[in-house]
This record gives C-alpha cells, structure tokens and sequence, in this order.
C-alpha cells in the first residue's frame, strides 16, 4: 500500500523557499534622495565610517549640503549663524559643519570630568598638603552630572584644564562673530568645621599662548563652623574679533584650608564646574 494522507486530510505539502531579497544599493539612489538618507545618520557614524565607503559618499561627508540639511533640522536657530560664518569652500578639506555638529558645543559643559566622577583624569594637578581627593557631596548640586566633588587639603591646591575651542567643533569664523558667549560657572564650600579659601582664574588663549582675555574669582573666604555652606557664581566671557585668532581656554582653580583642626584633614570642596559655549 502508498503512503496516504490518515482519516482523509490531505497531505502537507512544504511551502516554498522564500527567495532571498537583493541588497539594497544606497549608491544607486539619485544623490539628492541619498543626502536625505544619510542626513539621519549620527554625526559620528558619518564620519567615522560612511565617509569611507566610497569616493562618492566622502564627497557627500565632506560637502556643506549635508551638514547644513542636518543643523537644519536638528539645531534651526544656529543655521543662520553658522552659515554665515562659514568660509569658502576649498577642495579637499572635510566641511567644518562636521566637526561641529558631532561635538555639539553649543549649551554644552565644555570641561571634562567636571566633577571629579573620573577620579583626577583629564586635570593637571599640584598636590598641596594631603593632595587632592574626590568625595561624595555634602551639600547636593542640582543638575550636576556626578553628586562628587574635588577636595582640598591644609595647603594650596591647584588643577588646571586647556581646552581647544577648534577640537571643541568651533571655528575661528564662528568665534570672530561676536554672537558666541562663553559661560563660566562653579561651586564651591566647606566643611563645617574647617574654613576655606578659593580662587578661579579662567583665560582666553590664542594660538600662540597669548592671553587675550581673563576673569578671576577669589570670593571671602568661608570661616570655620559654616554650615557646611556652599555658594555658585557664573560669569561670561563674550568673544569677539578683537581676540582673533581664539584657539584655547584655560581654567585653573586655587583651594585651601584653614582653621584645621587638630590630626584630621580639613577639606574645602569644589563642586561641579562649567564653561558652556553659548549663541549670544
């Protein structure tokens, strides 16, 4: 006897492969449609990796059309400021608009590690006294990234950061224009039982370490038995072509510590820091 299908049923028949789909070629689309496609991208993918498919998605990467497609649509209220900073295009050089669209400088906190959640990376350090060390907040900062803080010992303690405003996504251009504004804030405090005192000096470089402009702080120092007290201040550093040509901030900080009590470190602490680039 055959095989035949139990009480009736009809036998199962297997259904059909599906056939593979083709791959779909972005090259083959018009480079107008393409932009569109790669303008959805991140910024970083773009030029990390798009940009080295072929000789005709480096030229969209490194073209102005695409960056501008993309600050339109993601950061409106800057395309009129950015394009007019632009400068000439000139053959084989990547678009600023790149750069400033992946790093994002604008509103941002330009400082690294501003609160010390990465230890004592990316400051340079003089240990004064004990040295410098990170502990948790004694008083909460709102909106800061880390609840730690820096903390001084008995003697002068220094630590300074450089940051290059071009590495940051700006460009000399954009700076010249007068509508860029750099915020400068801090917080800072003492133990209740040990006073403290600070200072912040912030300075505007050219490319060859000439300061071109500062702002300094040195507040009343705080007393001992305080509270646990801390206070913030904020100031602004407006660049304009007069400082031509901008390429580096340098921050500092300066803390001590008085009134110390007997065997015990007496820490002044300093809080969460900013220096945020703003369209003025």
């Amino acid at each position: 006897m055959g095989a035949s299908a139990s009480r009736g049923r009809p036998a199962r028949v297997p259904a059909p492969e599906p056939e593979p789909e083709e791959a779909l070629d972005l090259s083959q689309l018009p480079p107008e449609l393409l932009l569109v496609v790669l303008s959805h991208v991140p910024p970083r993918t773009l030029l990390g990796c798009c940009r080295r498919v072929c000789r005709g998605w480096r030229a969209l990467v490194d073209g102005q059309a695409l960056w501008l497609l993309i600050l339109a649509r993601d950061h409106g209220s800057l395309l009129p400021l950015a394009r007019s900073c632009l400068p000439p295009t000139r053959d084989g050089r990547p678009c600023l608009l790149g750069r400033f669209c992946e790093r994002r400088p604008i509103g941002r906190n330009l400082i690294r590690n501003p609160c010390g959640q990465e230890g004592l990376r990316k400051w340079m350090v003089q240990h004064g006294g004990d040295g410098w060390v990170v502990e948790v907040n004694r008083s909460t900062v709102p909106g800061a990234p880390s609840q730690t803080c820096f903390v001084s010992s008995f003697s002068w303690c220094r630590k300074k950061q450089v940051l290059d405003l071009e590495e940051e996504g700006l460009w000399p251009e954009l700076l010249d224009s007068g509508k860029i504004e750099i915020c400068v804030s801090d917080w800072w405090g003492a133990r209740h039982d040990s006073g403290c005192m600070y200072r912040l000096l912030v300075q505007l470089l050219d490319a060859n370490q000439t300061v071109l402009d500062k702002f300094s702080a040195m507040p009343v120092p705080i007393q001992q038995w305080n509270n646990n007290v801390c206070f913030q201040f904020s100031s602004h550093l407006v660049v304009t072509n007069k400082t031509r040509p901008l390429r580096l901030q340098g921050t500092g900080n300066w803390m001590r510590n008085h009134a110390i009590p007997l065997s015990q470190k007496a820490p002044g602490s300093a809080f969460e820091k900013a220096a945020v680039a703003r369209h003025a």
